[in-house]
Formats: C-alpha cells, structure tokens, sequence
C-alpha cells in the first residue's frame, strides 16, 4: 500500500532486468508515483537472447534517459533520496554530489580482478575523484558481493558506511516435501539417483567444465545421475566436446538459452546446483534463485554472493574457488547423501523466504532512507542493510565456515 506521506526515492541504473524489478515492484507499491527507476542505456544483446529484455513500457516507473533527459536529470537531483549504481559514466550523479544531497551508491568491486590494481596511480586519482572525496559527505555504500567493503577499504571511501546488498530475484514458494517428493519420483521414472544442474552463460571465469569434470568422475563411481546444462556462450563447442570425449552423451545434455521461466523449472527439478564461477563473478543471481528452489548447492567462495548467502554445512556447501580437486570430492558427497541434499536445500529455500527476498529489501530500503532523511542510520542486525564486513577475497573461504 502507497504510503501517502512518504519521500521520493529514485534508482538510476545502467538498465532493468529481472533480477531488479522484483523489488523496484515492492518500492513502487510502498511509494507510489514518488518512485522512478531510471534506465541510462540498452541491454546487452547476449543477455536479451537470454530473455533478460522486458516490456518497458509496462513498467509505470521506468524512465528511460534517452527519452527523458530532462526529465531525468530533474529527478536525480531533485529525489529525496537517490540510489545509484551499475552506470560508469559519473555525469549522471555528479551535479547532486556537489550539492550535497544524500546519495546511496550501490556497487560490485573495484578490483575484481585483483585488489594489486590499486596500485595504479591513475586509477587511485579515478577512485578519489568518484567515491574517498566524499568520505565525510552524505553518500553511503550498498556492496553487491561480499568483497566490495574490501576493495572500497583500500580507498578510504565511506568509512563505516558500507553495508550489505545485492540483488533479489523474485521468490517463489513451495511446499518443499511435495517438491522432494516430485524431484524422487522424477528421478525413479528416470532411474537416476539424483538430477544436477549448471546454468549461465558458457564464458571462461563461470568454469561450465568444471560440470563436466565432475560427471565424469562420478561416471567413474557409477553414479547413476544426469547433468543438465543450461546456457550458451564461446565455450558450448569446447564443452560438447568434453562430452563426447568422456562418454557423456547419456547422461549430459545441452539445452541453450532459457527465459528464466524455464530456468527456474530447471531448478525445481535438480537436486543440485553447480555454481562454478571465479572471482570475476561479481554477485551470480542464480544462486538466489537456486536456493530460493530447495536446490543442494555447491558454490566457490570468490563469487560475491557466496559468503552474503551461504555458511558452509549449513545451507550449501562453499569449495576453495579454483582448487577442482575439492568441487569434485564435494560434488560425489552430496550425490551420495539425500538427507544432506534434502536438509541443505531447505535451509537454502528459508534463507531466500525469510531474509534474501525483494519485499524484505525493499522494506530495509525505505527505512534506511527514512532515517537518513531524519539524520540516522537505520542498520539491520544481519543479512540485507546491516553492516558490510571487510572480507579480502583470500579470507571469504575461511569467513563461509565461522
């Protein structure tokens, strides 16, 4: 329900996708017409062939810079509060820093590919003129992955005013023994003892043979399982090769491009999840999404998210991101143990329903801007809007088993 006395609240982001509109639906029904997102370019075309393009002109609150310039250069400077993130070009938020007003960065790494970077004494100059110069301004942090407080920490930017985000896919609910129950019944018409699926985009840093490794060495076991691979990229000849390679063919299969409709089915129907990626991955959506569908989960610790959403034996288990010898021992692990496969994926479904979900991040939202806007800083215990710890990559594996 609208709130009629409410603030204005404005997201300028590089475009919307279906990760974010779930809880920009959330804000909008909290602050009604007094709620803009502002899209500044278009999608990239590799993630339109993955279904992320949408209607925009069904979406009330959607500005589109290109169109409405004006119009949206007004509403970045003159929202009580605006959120911005994922757009390069700094003349956007420039005139409103100046001024004074609050702003709430939301931001993945600096250096994701390697925190030696700072060293660059052109990129130290970029990052003070961007964010350490208004170390004492009204400008606070939303990290996107559990290692941006760290890089930001090298920078002396927003020092105690970092916090914990992300992004919030849209939850489904389940009733989670009917779910188990269809996964074994699938499995049984199938004769497999259990189903894994790896989903994204085929590329170098998401590791999609690291899948394909470990269902040869599980054939090696005689294992009986599938491994469905959902996506595509410059990698699918390399892959399909694999396949043929090890002998594959029966129990791998190749599935393209997916709407994340389809995708979510996938997930439904998998015991497991394989989240493969490295440190490149800056949060990896699908990991909320898995969870959100009871899946098992066996993720590496450099991907941003990890360590924001999963305690090791808890509600998935987190491998050293790029020791394989690790993956695969955990992967044969989990095949072998329905009880852990079952007590993991229900963890992971209550974590995604009861903290990780876009109602829950658009409520923290409007109360931290509520009282930013009252001179205080509403911050969370734990999970979305509490404090954002300082976490080194190199410390995320040991973090995820505290």
């Amino acid at each position: 329900m609208e709130d009629s006395g409410a603030f204005s609240l404005t997201i300028v982001s590089n475009y919307i996708n279906h990760h974010q509109i779930p809880m920009a639906d959330a804000l909008y029904r909290r602050l009604g017409k007094r709620f803009a997102f502002i899209q500044t370019q278009q999608m990239e075309e590799d993630r339109v062939k993955m279904g992320w393009a949408n209607e925009v002109a069904a979406i009330p609150y959607l500005k589109l810079y290109s169109q409405q310039a004006a119009a949206c250069a007004s509403l970045i400077m003159d929202s009580d509060i605006v959120v911005f993130g994922g757009v390069e070009d700094e003349s956007y938020i420039k005139p409103r820093l100046k001024a004074g007003k609050i702003v709430i960065r939301a931001s993945e790494r600096l250096y994701r590919e390697g925190q030696w970077k700072s060293i660059s004494p052109r990129g130290r100059k970029k990052k003070y003129e961007d964010h350490t110069q208004y170390a004492d301004a009204a400008v606070y942090l939303l990290c996107h992955g559990a290692y941006v407080a760290s890089d930001f920490e090298i920078v002396k930017a927003y020092p105690s005013k970092k916090f914990i985000w992300g992004y919030f896919p849209a939850v489904y609910t389940y009733d989670l023994e009917t779910l188990f129950a269809r996964r074994q019944h699938m499995n049984q018409e199938n004769k497999t003892e259990v189903r894994i699926l790896w989903a994204g985009r085929f590329l170098k840093l998401k590791h999609p043979e690291y899948a394909v490794k470990a269902a040869y060495f599980l054939k090696q076991q005689k294992v009986a399982f599938h491994l469905d691979m959902v996506g595509g990229g410059e990698l699918e000849e390399k892959l399909r090769a694999m396949v043929q390679r090890y002998g594959l063919a029966d129990k791998v299969a190749f599935h393209g491009f997916q709407p994340p409709k389809v995708v979510r089915r996938f997930m439904e129907e998998a015991d497991i999840f394989l989240f493969t990626s490295d440190y490149l991955e800056g949060w990896g959506a699908v990991l909320n999404e898995s969870m959100n569908s009871a899946c098992a989960v066996i993720a590496g610790h450099g991907i941003g998210a990890v360590p924001f959403l999963l305690k090791h034996g808890k509600n998935g288990l987190v491998y050293q991101t790029g020791h394989f010898g690790e993956f695969r021992r955990l992967v044969w692990q989990l095949c072998k143990d329905k009880d852990l496969q079952k007590r993991l994926g229900a963890n992971a479904y209550q974590t995604i329903v009861c903290e990780w979900n876009p109602e829950e991040a658009a409520k923290r939202l409007y109360a931290f801007s509520e009282g930013l806007l009252k001179g205080k800083m509403v911050i969370q215990q734990q999970g979305p809007l509490s404090k954002a710890p300082v976490i080194a990559p190199w410390q995320g594996y040991q973090y995820v088993r505290k």
